[in-house]
């Protein structure tokens, strides 16, 4: 049965190779340190959670939590005009606390076997809304300060960013590993946390640029890595 509710594991994540047709995908370097950092965020969470467990708290609550905080993170950024550290920076953290809600929520559905379809429905749902609210509210500022190529490099970004999920998404549902990649939504996370950072000193519009690019190879390796299996499979 698949991970469920918020219940999957943090967005992205890669589980160990599947065995299909009698080969096993292998794990590059780059995919084995994702693996490692993967376990232990879940670990950390899960043993930070058992005292969540206990109460009457539910991992869709948590779900509407995180994605609450990064609509407020969003709006924070639209502040920036004010005082560009102060928004920039309290915008950063908001997003990064509801986006390590969606590792908590899949913990606690696990800790309080709790875990549904429709959490897992709701948690996929709602990790790209995150995403699209913060993009969107870095695009209006770019638009604010009349930088229209960095706001068509948010589109891609965002365009980018829902590839990547649906790759995935689609491969899995024809029972192939979807998981591969340089850009999945923990580096997306950091990237633009980062951006937030450094905003004041001119790095947000090159954090966005380095988002899409990421996003679009990601695409393009999932892409490739779902046709050489199916390619394995037919030989």
């Amino acid at each position: 049965m698949p991970p469920t509710d918020g219940n999957r594991p943090p967005a992205d994540a890669n589980p160990a190779p599947r065995r299909r047709g009698g080969t096993v995908g292998s794990v590059t370097r780059a995919a084995a340190v994702k693996q490692g950092y993967t376990r232990g965020a879940r670990t950390l969470a899960s043993r930070s959670i058992t005292g969540l467990a206990r109460t009457r708290v539910t991992p869709n609550a948590l779900t509407a939590a995180g994605v609450s905080l990064c609509g407020i993170a969003s709006i924070l950024v639209l502040f920036e005009n004010r005082h560009e550290i102060t928004f920039f920076w309290l915008a950063a953290v908001v997003f990064v606390a509801g986006s390590l809600l969606d590792i908590l929520d899949g913990a606690l559905a696990r800790a309080g076997g709790r875990t549904t379809p429709f959490g897992a429905f709701l948690d996929s749902t709602t990790d790209r809304v995150s995403e699209g609210f913060m993009l969107t509210a870095i695009a209006f500022i770019l638009a604010r300060h009349d930088h229209p190529i960095f706001v068509a490099v948010a589109m891609a970004a965002v365009a980018g960013s829902f590839l990547v999920s649906y790759t995935r998404a689609k491969a899995e549902g024809l029972g192939l590993r979807g998981d591969v990649g340089i850009g999945s939504r923990a580096e997306r996370v950091v990237v633009i946390t980062a951006g937030l950072v450094l905003a004041p000193w001119g790095v947000l519009p090159w954090a966005l640029v380095l988002l899409a690019a990421t996003a679009w190879i990601t695409v393009a390796q999932r892409v490739l890595h779902v046709r050489k299996q199916l390619m394995e499979v037919n030989d």
